[in-house]
């Protein structure tokens, strides 16, 4: 699906300039340059973007849930609003992808045209376009993760360590938890 939408929404972009790019080959070029930036990570902004509005609703509505007297109605009422929230982010990503080749066109094509010469232009597009820079682009997201995982790795003792005294911190300010009630017999 992200690929589609980040296929689409290149193809836009690119469609969308070849009707001006006929009169100004700065802004040929300036389009070529921003359709070769974006890719997957395009993708992951459009995600962390939709992600983020949906999370403010959830953030308005838990208040609300929580306030809910009984358990059973408690726990609908979250599952039923998660499902909704699901949709909403589904739709709000529909949306902020199909407004990128706006974006684009309006904000970031003029950018590189009043920022860079016709030949610097040019210059940056050939770098783009090269086979080591496509390489890249593709392990990219691999790396990432090499990378991801072994910070995570070389954290958690220390971060689980910092996670006691929290816990430990928060009992002293709340209490000890409630102990478990025995089961009926």
């Amino acid at each position: 699906m992200k690929k589609i939408l980040t296929a689409i929404v290149m193809a836009a972009c690119a469609l969308s300039a070849t009707s001006y790019a006929q009169t100004d080959p700065k802004l040929e070029w300036a389009t070529r340059l921003v359709t070769l930036q974006q890719g997957p990570d395009l993708d992951g902004l459009v995600e962390q973007a939709a992600g983020s509005a949906a999370q403010d609703l959830a953030s308005n509505w838990e208040p609300r849930i929580e306030a809910i007297g009984q358990k059973a109605k408690q726990a609908k009422a979250a599952e039923d609003i998660n499902a909704e929230l699901a949709k909403f982010a589904a739709d709000a990503r529909k949306i902020i992808a199909s407004k990128v080749a706006v974006a684009n066109r309006d904000a970031l094509v003029p950018a590189y045209m009043d920022r860079f010469t016709l030949d610097e232009l040019k210059q940056l597009t050939a770098f783009f376009e090269s086979p080591a820079v496509k390489k890249y682009k593709a392990v990219t997201p691999a790396l990432a993760n090499v990378f991801v995982q072994k910070l995570v790795e070389a954290s958690r003792a220390e971060i689980q360590a910092r996670a006691k005294q929290f816990d430990e911190a928060a009992d002293k300010i709340a209490g000890p938890a409630p102990a478990a009630k025995p089961a009926k017999k």
